[in-house]
């Protein structure tokens, strides 16, 4: 019979104490209870085969003690906390074999239990086996570019702007831009992808992967502690030592099915006076079904989406995600990229793409806003010589002016440049689509041509969206804080019930409270302005890759990488995983009645019933492990 608490999984949910010389840990104290166990059954077997079945029979009464002594224990734990186990019946059909003189089938439902344990832990390392190997991966030192040479150091000694060398097979320790031509990069641990990912120049590389392919140079981006990778195995180790939430299923059938039991048990003693059926029925009465299926299949659940690289926090998270009927998307960085792109640069006569890129990606270094990031990141990407601007005066939000060389730069919003220079910036803007920016650029006092940044959706999303209806989702609702123009532009391209701008981060979470009283509503984001909305969301559910820190803990999904399928192969799990369980308690409930009252009919002794209960549980177990394919 396999031990576990009711509503939950067993104390091997809880972060393992510290080992010392005086205190086993819980694994060696399941394996010496199982050997026990085993070493009493066949000593006793033995000696009843040599003709002292007495002697056989206080051998297995004697190994049955320290496992019955070992599961008292947990039972009072558990009561300690206001919690009744369905374990209660597993001590009570080994003390119950003891009393009526039956040590053998005491030692075999002692043998079941002990073995239960470890079969379980079996079974839940083998769930969290993908989410354990992220945690196996972290980097601790890395190799970093100093006066010439290369000294290894600590992660924790880099710095924004150090530049280190990546070598081939090492896992990148931080977040950072390649300074190398190209790098290929296995990202398997985090996005499941097999085959390895293509990097240029200036593309951002993210900690956690592999170099699959030559050594390269990395510019260092952020401290290693606020890297994805880093902020990734917090998460993990959180969801792993969190225990799984009572199953309201459970909760609620848990103490029916043990006031079943007893009834059973009862009138089979009191309608026959055979008190054998009686212990029989107690020791085919499994509550495994109800207390290991459900988080068996949870956790098995939360290793097979890990895999795929989202992170979900627990097994209410993880149910919660199978019910949801309505979700509102932020739009940048969620249904888009998150990153303004050069689109397009029109120019007046006299100008090259190239020196127009390059004289105002100089100027924009002295600038924060991410449209200059942009640019900058661009003139890298092109191999565009910058130059250090002088005597920069920036408007913050309209545009900047200064010196670049010999030369005088203005940049910014199509009035912003018009009031101080010659030439109509609104001239260059006919065709450019309603979501996309622009930057006029003007040199020396004259127009110079118009830079089209977009911030374009993910070529998955309208997939992504239909993905959801289908699996349930009733209701899609497109929020963003930019400017409805911009928002209706995007919903034109998506099938959304409704699309809504200029929302400031009060009014999102207004609205994610509305619709969360109509329905189980699920909210995607990931900047820190959404971290309220996630929380107030049924489900919040955080774009992590590059989102910030704050919605990332609020949320109760993290995708760890940026991919919006993700969120669709999370639904998808979910809905799976969700369905596994409910088969393997409906099942495991169905046999163990069956088995019951076959045994008050006194068609099964105690004995094989112990045989059976172990059948059903292994049963349960390898059904619940089915979430992980």
């Amino acid at each position: 019979m396999t031990a576990a608490r009711e509503g939950g999984l067993t104390t091997s949910d809880s972060p393992t104490p510290p080992r010392t010389a005086h205190l086993p840990s819980r694994a060696t104290i399941r394996l010496t209870l199982a050997a026990i166990a085993f070493a009493g059954l066949l000593a006793g077997g033995i000696a009843h085969l040599a003709g002292a079945p007495e002697l056989g029979g206080w051998l297995w009464f004697a190994a049955t003690l320290p496992v019955l002594a070992g599961l008292a224990a947990e039972i009072v734990t558990s009561l300690a906390r206001g919690q009744v186990g369905l374990d209660l019946v597993a001590a009570l059909s080994m003390a119950s074999a003891l009393a009526f003189g039956e040590p053998l089938a005491a030692n075999v439902v002692a043998l079941m239990y002990a073995g239960g344990q470890l079969l379980e832990s079996f079974a839940e390392g083998r769930a969290r086996r993908e989410m354990t190997a992220l945690l196996g991966r972290v980097p601790r030192t890395a190799m970093r570019h100093a006066d010439g040479r290369l000294e290894e150091v600590p992660i924790e000694a880099l710095r924004p702007g150090d530049s280190i060398l990546v070598r081939s097979g090492e896992t990148v320790a931080v977040d950072g831009t390649l300074l190398s031509d190209t790098a290929a990069l296995d990202e398997s641990a985090l996005t499941g992808e097999a085959l390895p990912a293509h990097r240029r120049r200036a593309d951002e590389v993210m900690s956690g992967t592999t170099n699959a392919g030559n050594a390269f140079d990395l510019a260092v981006a952020r401290p290693a502690a606020e890297s994805t990778y880093a902020q990734i195995v917090k998460l993990v180790e959180t969801a792993q030592n969190s225990k799984a939430p009572a199953v309201r299923i459970a909760d609620r059938l848990a103490v029916w099915f043990l006031l079943l039991t007893l009834a059973i048990a009862g009138l089979a003693w009191g309608l026959t006076g055979d008190r054998l059926r009686a212990l029989a029925v107690l020791v085919i009465a499994t509550p495994c079904p109800l207390i290991l299926a459900l988080p068996m299949a949870l956790i098995s659940g939360i290793s097979k989406a890990a895999r795929q690289g989202v992170l979900i926090k627990d097994g209410g998270a993880l149910e919660t995600l199978s019910r949801i009927r309505t979700a509102i998307l932020d739009k940048t960085g969620t249904l888009t990229d998150g990153r303004a792109r050069v689109a397009a640069v029109r120019l007046t006569e006299g100008w090259t793409e190239d020196e127009l890129l390059r004289l105002a990606a100089s100027l924009d270094q002295a600038s924060h806003h991410v449209i200059a990031e942009a640019l900058v990141t661009e003139a890298h990407r092109r191999g565009l010589p910058l130059t250090p601007p002088t005597e920069v005066l920036e408007e913050a939000g309209t545009g900047l002016a200064g010196r670049v060389g010999e030369r005088g730069v203005v940049l910014g919003g199509s009035r912003y440049v018009a009031g101080r220079s010659s030439g109509d910036p609104y001239s260059l803007r006919d065709g450019v689509e309603g979501d996309a920016a622009t930057v006029a650029v003007a040199v020396d006092g004259r127009l110079a041509g118009l830079i089209i940044l977009a911030d374009p959706l993910r070529p998955d999303a309208a997939v992504v969206l239909d993905g959801l209806r289908r699996h349930g989702v009733e209701r899609i609702v497109l929020a963003s804080g930019d400017r409805q123009d911009v928002v209706d532009g995007v919903a034109t391209k998506l099938a959304v019930d409704r699309a809504i701008g200029d929302l400031a981060p009060g009014d999102k979470l207004d609205l994610v409270r509305r619709e969360s009283q109509q329905a189980a509503t699920m909210m995607i984001g990931d900047g820190v302005n959404d971290a309220p909305a996630l929380a107030a969301a049924t489900l919040g559910v955080a774009m992590g890759a590059r989102g910030s820190a704050a919605s990332s803990q609020t949320a109760g999904i993290v995708i760890l990488v940026d991919h919006l399928d993700r969120v669709l192969r999370a639904v998808e799990i979910a809905g799976r995983t969700r369905g596994i369980a409910i088969q393997s308690v409906a099942g495991g409930l169905a046999l163990s009645i069956i088995g019951m009252v076959v045994a008050a009919f006194g068609l099964i002794t105690p004995v094989a019933g112990a045989m059976v209960q172990e059948a059903i549980d292994v049963a349960v177990i390898l059904n619940a492990l089915r979430a992980l394919r």
